[in-house]
């Protein structure tokens, strides 16, 4: 009875603890709104929200208009005029008529409108984004993985190879290996935008990786490698199969960092006229003018990137520790 008490003195005191912490949690939220409302109405500018989901999908309107005299019919989607000649002119292979069937048009009326909804300049960008994003980070995994793996080998000439990518990479600004990439290596292998600003980014964070991926191999214990060669294990198997799965357990929440790095980082690939999320957020802008509100969608749109990423990893990570 004593223990059943103590325990549920434990539960109530845990809750009281979270009702707080969500208290304290929701006034700091509504304390940083009120802020932010407060200095937005200080710079005295002109918020326009009802124009960003135009940014994002737009509904277009497409009008059709008699091009002959005669009769208005419709088969399906398709609408067709009669001519008096008797032949059939099509008006559009899918739109809706704004006159009865039959009736009478003259050239130049105005017989039927298409609605569709298109993707907005900020959601293109967003899906470029993505796509840069994901070939980098499968390429990046790829070259992290074997450069940290030379970065460990016996092998004096692959650690010092790696070592020298590993500096060189990490010790230069993304934005320039970018313009050398693109204008210089890019010109010699005939690479375009996209493969360019996919290469630097996978190069630049291949080399984090690569350390990621070296710290996570040595922080295994030598036991292991010295029970896998006890066992008849060659280096390429005791890495495979005993270090390699372990070092990837370890080495999966800086690795996610990484991987939220480098989605932001891909927002600077737009200095060589890839039209990611960021270069549309900035022609939006220029159109537009509607600085804040396009900034705060950008940014938000990268958030739910980001966050998504993060999910993505945690829930690979419960798994995994699930299997053991």
């Amino acid at each position: 009875m004593e223990t059943g008490g103590k325990i549920r003195t434990a539960m109530q005191g845990s809750l009281s603890s979270r009702l707080l912490g969500n208290i304290l949690f929701a006034l700091v939220i509504i304390g940083v709104g009120t802020l932010i409302f407060a200095s937005s109405r200080r710079i005295e500018y002109v918020w326009r929200w009802e124009r960003v989901p135009d940014y994002i999908i737009s509904s277009v309107r497409e009008n059709f208009n008699a091009r002959a005299n005669g009769i208005l019919i419709s088969d399906g989607d398709a609408v067709y005029i009669i001519k008096s000649d008797g032949k059939k002119e099509l008006v559009s292979e899918k739109a809706k008529l704004l006159m009865s069937e039959g009736s009478q048009v003259l050239v130049g009326d105005l017989v039927a409108v298409n609605k569709s909804l298109r993707l907005g300049p900020l959601t293109k960008g967003l899906l470029i984004t993505l796509e840069i994003s994901f070939f980098s980070i499968i390429i990046a995994v790829f070259i992290g993985i074997i450069t940290g793996l030379m970065r460990i080998s016996p092998v004096y000439v692959f650690r010092k190879l790696a070592l020298t990518y590993v500096e060189i990479v990490r010790g230069t600004p993304l934005l320039v290996q970018i313009f050398i990439l693109y204008f210089f290596f890019g010109k010699i292998f005939n690479m375009g935008q996209f493969a360019s600003g996919v290469a630097a980014l996978a190069i630049f964070t291949g080399a984090y990786i690569a350390e990621i991926v070296r710290a996570g191999i040595q922080s295994v214990h030598k036991g292991q490698t010295e029970a896998a060669r006890s066992l008849g294990l060659n280096y390429i198997q005791t890495m495979q199969h005993i270090i390699l799965p372990q070092a990837l357990r370890r080495t999966l929440p800086p690795m996610a960092g990484q991987f939220i790095s480098l989605i932001k980082d891909s927002s600077l690939v737009s200095v060589i006229a890839i039209t990611d999320l960021t270069k549309a957020g900035r022609e939006v802008i220029s159109a537009t003018f509607s600085t804040f509100e396009v900034w705060f969608t950008v940014a938000a749109m990268y958030l739910i990137l980001t966050s998504s990423m993060s999910y993505l990893i945690s829930r690979f990570e419960l798994h995994m520790a699930k299997a053991d």
